[in-house]
């Protein structure tokens, strides 16, 4: 039984998946850093007069995204051993196909 090579228009599809999340990943924490960078601006412009219900709302929507930040870290070692999981069974299995590969290619001994 000869095993079934990857096609090009295949290999294009997992290089553009994997190009896809990496790209996303890394727009979602320059967002992050944007959006930190604005609500770091808003908290020391003191533009806004003190007990003023923009700086209540502004002081509110520092605490609230500090909290939501603190939820998402909470979380981020789970995601990243889950990754971490995923990664290591996925060379698992591409060393598992190469060895299975080189065994029925090269079965001549001397």
């Amino acid at each position: 039984m000869i095993p079934k090579l990857m096609s090009r228009k295949e290999k294009k599809a997992q290089a553009g998946l994997i190009t896809g999340l990496v790209f996303g990943l890394a727009s979602l924490i320059i967002g992050v850093i944007i959006s930190f960078v604005i609500v770091s601006t808003l908290n020391d412009a003191s533009l806004l007069t003190a007990n003023s219900a923009e700086a209540n709302a502004t002081t509110n929507l520092i605490a609230n995204y500090t909290a939501g930040i603190d939820n998402v870290s909470a979380k981020v070692p789970t995601v990243l051993l889950v990754a971490a999981i995923v990664l290591i069974l996925g060379v698992l299995a591409i060393l598992v196909a190469v060895w299975q590969r080189m065994k029925l290619t090269g079965g001549s001994s001397l």
